[in-house]
């Protein structure tokens, strides 16, 4: 069996370790009420979503990359599709300001769990034989 590929898996919210079960207990983004739950476990590996207390305070520094990127991007398609100056009788800026603030407000649900799926993947390694690598139970 071919190995799942890492970046399609993390852009579809996947487990990191099986590369196979949802992270999220709902598909849509956009279920607001439920948009960040996640269940305690991958339902097929089994491998935990939470690895510690506090673990998801770090993809605050991944959202705010997303966003910087995702406002570079816009700029510059904005700049070459519509063209602006720096002119004080142009209001183009303006107009790329408030499409802006409203894109990012749409993308924010979905930045908020590519965020997360991408700070889990870089704490948990793919298994490609995680049916026969148990996980370890932590002792106390």
């Amino acid at each position: 069996m071919s190995q799942p590929n890492y970046l399609l898996s993390t852009l579809t919210n996947k487990c990191p370790r099986c590369r196979q079960g949802n992270i999220f207990e709902t598909k849509n983004a956009y279920n607001l009420k439920n948009t960040m739950k996640m269940p305690a476990n991958c339902p097929v590996c089994g491998q935990p979503t939470e690895l510690e207390v506090g673990f998801y305070y770090g993809t605050g520094y991944v959202s705010y990359a997303l966003s910087i990127a995702f406002t570079v991007a816009y700029f510059i398609a904005w700049k070459v599709l519509i063209g602006m100056t720096f002119d004080i009788e142009d209001n183009r800026i303006l107009y790329w300001l408030g499409s802006y603030i409203l894109v990012i407000v749409l993308f924010q649900p979905l930045i908020m769990r590519l965020s997360r799926s991408i700070w889990l993947s870089w704490f948990v390694k793919y298994d490609p034989d995680w049916v026969n690598h148990p996980l370890q139970q932590k002792t106390k």
